[in-house]
């Protein structure tokens, strides 16, 4: 039998329980990068990473956003957009709200990564494999 050492990386982990992301209320949507991974930029450095599915509720009707090697620009709509809501859900996913009426909600990846929102002071918040939440920095 093989030993298996847990490194310690700071985080702490957190019970599957909703969550406000209040670092993002209020914040303006600056910029969109499409990729393998999906940026969206707000005002005050703060950014949403995106590694799964997402889907985007607007005025337009629903829409998949899919990261990858052809994503789709839908998100790009959102620009200039203020949100109005922000919370993690019980089962990991991610659910943003806008003031303009839309809704954009990444879901929980079973097998890796699917989300992650960054902003001062080392604040980090990742949705992990099968929905599981860890925290650093200013998010504990």
């Amino acid at each position: 039998m093989v030993p298996v050492m847990v490194a310690d990386n700071g985080a702490a982990r957190r019970p599957r329980q909703g969550r406000t992301l209040d670092l993002l209320v209020g914040r303006k949507l600056e910029y969109v990068w499409l990729g393998h991974a999906v940026v969206l930029g707000f005002t005050g450095g703060c950014q949403v990473l995106i590694e799964a599915v997402a889907h985007l509720d607007g005025p337009a009707g629903r829409a998949d956003v899919e990261p990858g090697d052809d994503p789709s620009d839908v998100v790009a709509t959102l620009l200039s957009d203020v949100v109005r809501s922000a919370v993690t859900r019980e089962t990991g996913e991610l659910e943003i709200g806008f003031s303009s009426g839309a809704r954009l909600l990444v879901d929980a990846d079973a097998d890796a990564e699917s989300w992650a929102v960054t902003g001062p002071d080392g604040y980090l918040i990742v949705c992990l494999a099968h929905g599981e939440i860890a925290v650093w920095g200013g998010a504990v």
